[in-house]
Parts: structure tokens; C-alpha cells; sequence
């Protein structure tokens, strides 16, 4: 429920919805590379003048907008933002709040080792860790859910000091990743996939075998 989310969030970042209105957060797992970036890239290289993989999952759900003819279906990306500069909404507390994904923050430490330094917090999956992405929110305005129970998000880095070491890799040493593998996963990005995220975005074409005219 919209309600949910605007329950843990200041005014500023409300969605504009009642709040018993339903609402999906829209997640992409590892298996995306393979079945839905590059069949899509194959069907629609001449039209990918952007970054593919916004361009992918807007092509997705806009498919999954048609499905629902008679309904008014509202679509907002992870990438868009307000004129005010705000995201369109906290990818985050989105997947937390609808128990996608675990939001591990600062204020899940008790002992603070970090003094004034600023902590970014991350979602990790109880399957695959943080080999997932959160994409967007499909919000359906004309669907009130009243009775629909809050799941609980999986708490699956219960330790103190597994939460430590999970912010302090997210934010300290995200590069290379090891922050992803802070839990046993089922499944990972494919070493393919995981050369094209760390391509700079400019560079991606090439990887694609897109070419600069596309570009």
C-alpha cells in the first residue's frame, strides 16, 4: 500500500495516492541480462539512443501497462526525478516497505563505528543478496486495497557485525562488489553481466555491439 511508504517517510516524499492504493515495487533479478537486455537490444537496436537497460525496462512495462486496458495504471523509474531534484520516489524504502528487500541503514547498528562520517544504507535480498536491482513502482489509483497485510521484509543480515561489515563494504569498497555476497545467494550476475555494469555508461554500446550512429 502507497500508505506503507508514506508512513516512514517525511511530507516531501509522499506519493501523491490515498493511502490504500495499490502499489508493486518492480525488482530485476540476475537473469535479466540474458532474458531481457539482450533479446530486447537484438529486436530494438535501431531504437536504443539512451541507456538499454532503462530503455528495456520501460519497454517491459509498458507491455505491462497494455495488459491492463480498462485500469489506470501509473509507472515511476528508479532514474526519474522531480524538477525539484527529489527522486520520483526512494527505490529503498519502497522494496523495504513492501518486503522485497531488506534496508540495512545506519540506525540498524547499535555501535556506531563511524562517527561523523556519512553512511549510505543498502537492500539486500534473502535470495540474492545485492545481486538484484530495483527498477521502478507500478501504482494502480484506482485500486484500494483495505485488508492487504504489511509482509515483513527478511531480515537476513542479522548479526551486528555482519551489518558493519556489509556498510562498510557498500560504502568504502563498492567497487568491487564483495558487499553483494554478504549472504550465502542462490544466484549472481553473470561475469558478462558483471563486465557491462562496470563499464563506464558511455562505453556500454560497444559491449552491446551497438554503434556509435546508435549511440
Amino acid at each position: 500500500k502507497v500508505g506503507w511508504y508514506n508512513a516512514v517517510l517525511q511530507p516531501a516524499f509522499h506519493l501523491p495516492y490515498p493511502e490504500d492504493t495499490l502499489a508493486f515495487v518492480i525488482l530485476s533479478t540476475p537473469s535479466m541480462f540474458d532474458k531481457a537486455l539482450k533479446p530486447f537490444v537484438k529486436k530494438e537496436r535501431s531504437k536504443i539512443i539512451r541507456d538499454p537497460v532503462d530503455q528495456c525496462v520501460s519497454y517491459h512495462l509498458s507491455r505491462v501497462k497494455e495488459k491492463f486496458p480498462d485500469q489506470r495504471v501509473d509507472v515511476m523509474f528508479d532514474y526519474e526525478i522531480l524538477p525539484s531534484r527529489k527522486p520520483k520516489f526512494l527505490a529503498q524504502t519502497a522494496a523495504h516497505v513492501a518486503g522485497a528487500a531488506y534496508y540495512y541503514q545506519r540506525k540498524d547498528v547499535k555501535h556506531d563505528p563511524w562517527g561523523k562520517k556519512k553512511i549510505y544504507g543498502v537492500c539486500i535480498h534473502p535470495k540474492y543478496g545485492g545481486w538484484f536491482a530495483i527498477r521502478g513502482l507500478l501504482l494502480f489509483p484506482d485500486i484500494q486495497v483495505l485488508f492487504l497485510e504489511q509482509p515483513a521484509p527478511v531480515d537476513c543480515v542479522s548479526t551486528e557485525e555482519k551489518r558493519i561489515e556489509l556498510l562498510e563494504q557498500f560504502n568504502f569498497h563498492w567497487k568491487d562488489g564483495r558487499y553483494r555476497d554478504i549472504i550465502e545467494v542462490k544466484e549472481r550476475y553473470s561475469e558478462e553481466q558483471r563486465v557491462y555494469f562496470a563499464t563506464p555508461p558511455a562505453e556500454r554500446f560497444r559491449l552491446l555491439g551497438l554503434t556509435q550512429e546508435a549511440q
